[in-house]
C-alpha cells in the first residue's frame, strides 16, 4: 500500500514539473522581453533579441565608434514610480448597513487593516510590486495567512514557541507567475496558476518538514558592470512549485499541490476562504502598469521607450563622433611624402616639426565644417517624444501649445490633462490596493478565532488598543480613504484646502473653523506637529457610541460632564437606526431623560 501511495506522489510530482515546464517553453519569448526591459533601465542598452528568443548583444559596425549610453529610461521609470508613490490612502471598510452594531464592525475592519498595514510595510510592498510592474508590465500580490508570525500564546512540548498568527503580503514579480492560459486577462477566471521560485532547501524544510537535496541555480544580476548582466552560482537550492486549481464540481474547495525535488509536499484543498461568497480562490492580486487586451501579462512603457533610447543613443554617439573629427582633426597626406606610423601615433601636436619628402605636400587638415543642425533639433525632438510616451512631462514642455492660455483655471485645466495620462495606471494599483485589503480581512475571519489584541495608531496619532475575533468582522467592502486626492502634489493640495476654506465648507454652524478641523488642516499641509487641542464634540460623540453599545445589555450612568445635546442626538440617531430589543429601548429612553433632567437643572 505505501509502495502504491509512493508511485501515486511520483507521478503526481512528475506531472507537476511537465505542466511547469511546459507553461515556462511557452512563456519564453515574453521573458526575454522582461529581460530586455531590465537591461534597459539598467543601462545595457545594446542588447535584442534574435528569432530564436534569446537575447544577444550587437556589435560594433566598426572598431572606432562610440557606444555610449545616455539613459533616459531609468529616470522616466523614477519618476513615474514618484508619482505613484502618491497613491497611499488609508484602506476603509464600508459598514454593511446603517445599524450601530454594522457601523462597529465596519470601524475595527478598517483598524485591523490599518494595523495590517503597519505590520506588513504594506508601503514598501506596494512600492517594490509598482518597480515590477513598471519594468515590466505587471506584478503580483501574495497574501497568505503565516502561522509563525504575531504574539507568543505558548510553548510546545518539544520547545517551539507558538504565536497566534498573522497575515503577511509579499511582491512577487512576474517571473514566478505561469498561468495556464497566456490569453485569459483576468486572474480569477484562470484555471489554474503556477508559483515557481528558487528556494534554500533549509527554508522548504522549515515550512514543510521535508528535506529534498539540493541543486546549484544560476542567479541574475542586472548592473552596469561589464554592460551586461552578471551571473553566479547559488548553492543548495531547490525549485517550489505551487500548483493552484480553481473550485470545480468535482473539487469544490480547489486544489493546490506543491511540489520540490520531485516529491510531493502538499496536495489537498485551498486553503483560504478569500473569495467572494465565501469562496476558496488563488491567494493573489494582479497589478499591471498598462493593461493588454487578450492577455493575461500587462505591457509597460519601457517597451514604448526602447526603440525611443536606441534613436537617442545613436543620434547622440554620432553628434559626438562627428564634434571628434571636427576637434581632432582628419589628416590627408600624399602617399610616401610622411611617416604615416609616426603621424597616426602622435598626430598633428602643437609645435610638431613634420618632416615630408622634398617635392612631395606636406600634410593638411581636412575641413568638415560645423556639426550640422539636424543632429540637435533630432535630439531635441526625441526627449520630447520621451515625455509624450511615458506620461511624465512637464508642463512646460509644451509651452508653445499654449502660449495664449492666460487664465488660472484654464492653466489648471492643462495640468490636468498633463497628469491624466497617468490615471490609468493610477487606478490599476488602486484596484489592487482593494483586492489585497479584501484578501486580509476574510483571513483574518477564517483563522482568529481566538480573541486577539491589535495595536494601531488611530487619527489622533494615538495608540489604540482593541480586542477582536474573526467573527466580529461582518464586513470587507474596503474603499480608498481620501481617494480624490491620493494624485494631488503638494502645491496641489494646498491649493485645494485654501479654496475649501475660503468657501467656508469646513466652518461650524458658528461660522468658525473647529478645533478638529483645524487640526486636520495643519496635517494635510504638513505641519502636524503644530496641531493642538482636541475636539470635544468628537470626543462626545465616541463615547455617546460606546454608551450605544453598553446599553444593549446594560443601564449606563449619565456624567455630569457630558455634552447632553450631543449625547442625546447620538442615543436618538442609535434609536431609530437599529433593531432592538424593547428592553434596550426602555433602558436608552431612559437614560436619554436622565440626560435632559440634568440640563435643566443645571440651567436653573
Amino acid at each position: 500500500m505505501d509502495e502504491l501511495k509512493m508511485q501515486a506522489e511520483s507521478k503526481l510530482a512528475e506531472e507537476v514539473l511537465n505542466d511547469f515546464l511546459n507553461r515556462q517553453e511557452e512563456r519564453r519569448f515574453l521573458e526575454r522581453g522582461w529581460q530586455l526591459n531590465m537591461n534597459f533601465v539598467c543601462g545595457n542598452q545594446y542588447f535584442d533579441i534574435d528569432s530564436s528568443g534569446e537575447i544577444y548583444e550587437e556589435s560594433k559596425k566598426f572598431y572606432w565608434q562610440n557606444r555610449r549610453v545616455f539613459n533616459h529610461i531609468a529616470t522616466t521609470v523614477e519618476t513615474r514610480c514618484s508619482k505613484l508613490g502618491r497613491i497611499r490612502p488609508a484602506l476603509s471598510v464600508r459598514a454593511a448597513s446603517e445599524e450601530e452594531s454594522d457601523r462597529h464592525s465596519a470601524s475595527l475592519a478598517s483598524a485591523i487593516l490599518s494595523a495590517v498595514a503597519g505590520d506588513c510595510d504594506l508601503d514598501g510592498v506596494i512600492s517594490d510590486a509598482t518597480v515590477w510592474s513598471e519594468t515590466c508590465g505587471t506584478a503580483f500580490y501574495k497574501i497568505i495567512w503565516d502561522g509563525r508570525s504575531g504574539c507568543a500564546v505558548g510553548v510546545t512540548d518539544d520547545g517551539q514557541k507558538l504565536t497566534e498568527g498573522g497575515v503577511k503580503v509579499a511582491a512577487v514579480p512576474p517571473f514566478e507567475i505561469y498561468p495556464f492560459s497566456l490569453s485569459e486577462q483576468s486572474l480569477s477566471a484562470q484555471p489554474s496558476i503556477i508559483h515557481a521560485q528558487a528556494l534554500p532547501v533549509r527554508d522548504i524544510y522549515t515550512a514543510y518538514g521535508v528535506k529534498i537535496e539540493g541543486v546549484d541555480i544560476e542567479d541574475i544580476a542586472y548592473s552596469r558592470r561589464d554592460m551586461r548582466a552578471s551571473k553566479a552560482v547559488k548553492h543548495g537550492y531547490g525549485l517550489l512549485i505551487e500548483r493552484y486549481e480553481r473550485p470545480t464540481e468535482d473539487r469544490p474547495c480547489g486544489r493546490l499541490t506543491v511540489v520540490a525535488g520531485g516529491k510531493v509536499l502538499y496536495d489537498g484543498e485551498l486553503p483560504y476562504i478569500n473569495g467572494d461568497g465565501g469562496e476558496r480562490t488563488y491567494p493573489f492580486v494582479k497589478q499591471t502598469a498598462l493593461p493588454l487586451a487578450g492577455s493575461f501579462f500587462g505591457t509597460s512603457v519601457v517597451d514604448r521607450l526602447i526603440p525611443l533610447q536606441r534613436a537617442y543613443n545613436a543620434v547622440k554617439n554620432r553628434k559626438h563622433e562627428f564634434l571628434n573629427r571636427i576637434s581632432m582633426g582628419t589628416v590627408a597626406v600624399e602617399d610616401g611624402s610622411v611617416d604615416t606610423d609616426e603621424l597616426a601615433e602622435d598626430g598633428l601636436t602643437p609645435g610638431k616639426i613634420i618632416v615630408y619628402r622634398q617635392g612631395g605636400r606636406p600634410p593638411e587638415m581636412l575641413t568638415l565644417g560645423s556639426v550640422p543642425s539636424e543632429f540637435a533639433a533630432e535630439e531635441e525632438n526625441l526627449v520630447k517624444e520621451f515625455s509624450k510616451v511615458s506620461g511624465t512631462g512637464d508642463i512646460t514642455d509644451n509651452a508653445d501649445g499654449f502660449a495664449g492660455v492666460t487664465s488660472a483655471t484654464g492653466l489648471q485645466l492643462i495640468m490636468e490633462q498633463d497628469e491624466e495620462r497617468m490615471e490609468f495606471s493610477c487606478q490599476q494599483i488602486k484596484r489592487a490596493l482593494k483586492a489585497v485589503g479584501r484578501q486580509q480581512l476574510r483571513l483574518y475571519r477564517q483563522f482568529a478565532s481566538d480573541v486577539r489584541l491589535v495595536k494601531f495608531v488611530n487619527s489622533d496619532d494615538a495608540l489604540s488598543l482593541f480586542y477582536f475575533k474573526g467573527s466580529d468582522i461582518a464586513s470587507d467592502d474596503v474603499s480608498l480613504a481620501t481617494d480624490g486626492e491620493a494624485n494631488m502634489s503638494p502645491a496641489q493640495r494646498r491649493t485645494f484646502i485654501y479654496d475649501v476654506i475660503d468657501r467656508g465648507l469646513l466652518a461650524d454652524a458658528d461660522g468658525k473653523l473647529g478645533v478638529s478641523a483645524k487640526n486636520k488642516v495643519l496635517e494635510l499641509l504638513g505641519f502636524k506637529a503644530l496641531a493642538g487641542g482636541r475636539d470635544l464634540g468628537e470626543l462626545h460623540r465616541s463615547r455617546a457610541g460606546q454608551e450605544n453599545v453598553r446599553l444593549r445589555k446594560q443601564s449606563v450612568e449619565v456624567k455630569s460632564y457630558d455634552d447632553h445635546d450631543t449625547h442625546v442626538a447620538e442615543h436618538t440617531a442609535f434609536l431609530l437606526s437599529e433593531e432592538i430589543s424593547p428592553e434596550t429601548e426602555k433602558r436608552i429612553c431612559a437614560h436619554i431623560d436622565m440626560h435632559k433632567k440634568l440640563k435643566e437643572d443645571a440651567n436653573g
